[in-house]
């Protein structure tokens, strides 16, 4: 099927369109948040949808092992499975190959892996994992591919390369469903020289969408946005692009400045179920102990459920009695930003004011520290939990 992509306004290098599908049109730029396992932790899809959410991603490893592809559309699809109506995009488990390397072993014919849940070996081709994403019914399925740390050597990164490109041709030769949208994966790691190969082969395969991989696994913040910023200006402007699995505040703000139209992170939902809130200004720590009395909100914009109608003392109790309400307020707090974040890009690109907007709030907003952020991921990357789920 080709993508229905319709640009609407310019402002600069962003871009806000339509991205139609069977389910539904999604209003772009967007983020995606993510159903890992069919189920965005603590909410109902109904609850999501309310926040005003048009589109949301789930994983096909996940689903594969449990509860089953097979089940899943057996009992009508993914959209019945989970009853959402809007539309729905997978990532193939070519990251989990990576987040669970330990348990892997990748050649050019797939991975072989031992699933996590009880030690059982199986075995995933590039052409397997088309067929299962078009049983679970999704609207955008993604190629597999093989990600790696920014951090290995450049011959790896290179092979991984090469491998991505040879699943994606065997991939676009196993899509059989017409109405499903399969989108190409840009990899290459912090090199320009292999992202630059890696858009002429994978756009020469004419997919109807393309998403970059790789990123956010080891390099620096400036690496990442060099890379961005790259390819999406390598990418051809009347296809979607999808940054993948990329998600902070300010990663977003810049990453819409240089074209990108699709977003997917669990960071807004992870770091809420440790008692971490954004506001324009940065994160603040529910928890800490200045808020144990505190009636003043945390973000005088913000107009999301938990802050009408709850107190940050309210929400600090929560936290410290280790109540489950807690971390359901603080992710649709978290959501809900992050929705009304690319609600006001989306409406300062059509008004031609994107540019200001973005200086304005990166001028603002404190990210997380650099040194942290990045000793974080390494712990996570050499655990092999590093977001099992984009």
């Amino acid at each position: 099927m080709d993508c229905l992509f319709n640009i609407l306004y310019k402002c600069g290098k962003a871009r806000t369109g339509q991205l139609t599908t069977t389910h539904g049109t999604i209003m772009t730029p967007a983020f995606m948040p993510v159903a890992t396992q069919a189920s965005i932790k603590t909410l109902t899809t109904e609850e999501v949808k309310t926040i005003g959410y048009q589109m949301i991603l789930t994983n096909t490893y996940h689903l594969y092992l449990r509860p089953g592809i097979d089940i899943v559309q057996n009992l009508g699809g993914i959209h019945n499975f989970m009853n959402w109506g809007g539309p729905i995009l997978t990532d193939s488990g070519g990251f989990q190959a990576f987040s669970l390397k330990k348990h892997n072993l990748v050649t050019d014919k797939g991975i072989t892996f031992k699933s996590h849940i009880d030690g059982s070996l199986h075995f995933f081709t590039p052409e397997k994992v088309v067929a299962f994403q078009e049983q679970l019914g999704v609207n955008f399925m993604m190629c597999l591919d093989q990600c790696i740390s920014s951090n290995d050597t450049l011959m790896n990164i290179k092979e991984a390369m090469d491998r991505t490109h040879l699943w994606a041709l065997r991939s676009r030769a196993a899509q059989s469903s017409r109405n499903q949208i399969l989108f190409g994966i840009i990899q290459g790691g912090v090199s320009k020289r292999l992202r630059e190969q890696s858009v002429r082969y994978i756009t020469d395969l004419e997919f109807p969408g393309y998403a970059i991989g790789g990123l956010a696994v080891g390099e620096s913040k400036a690496q990442m946005h060099d890379i961005v910023k790259l390819v999406s200006s390598l990418l051809p402007t009347d296809k979607p692009r999808y940054l993948m699995g990329v998600g902070s505040p300010e990663d977003l703000v810049k990453s819409v400045g240089t074209g990108i139209d699709l977003f997917d992170c669990v960071l807004p939902t992870r770091v809420a179920r440790n008692g971490a809130l954004f506001t324009r200004l940065g994160r603040i720590d529910i928890t800490l102990k200045r808020f144990k009395n505190s009636e003043i909100p945390i973000d005088k914009m913000c107009s999301c459920f938990s802050c009408t109608n709850f107190s940050p003392a309210y929400l600090h109790h929560l936290f410290k009695a280790k109540e489950i309400l807690g971390l359901r307020l603080a992710t649709i707090h978290n959501l809900h930003f992050y929705q009304k974040l690319m609600e006001e890009m989306r409406s300062h690109i059509a008004a031609n004011t994107f540019g200001d907007f973005a200086a304005d709030f990166l001028e603002n907003y404190k990210p997380a520290h650099e040194p942290s952020r990045l000793a974080q991921k390494s712990m996570q990357i050499s655990r092999g939990n590093h977001r099992q789920a984009r």
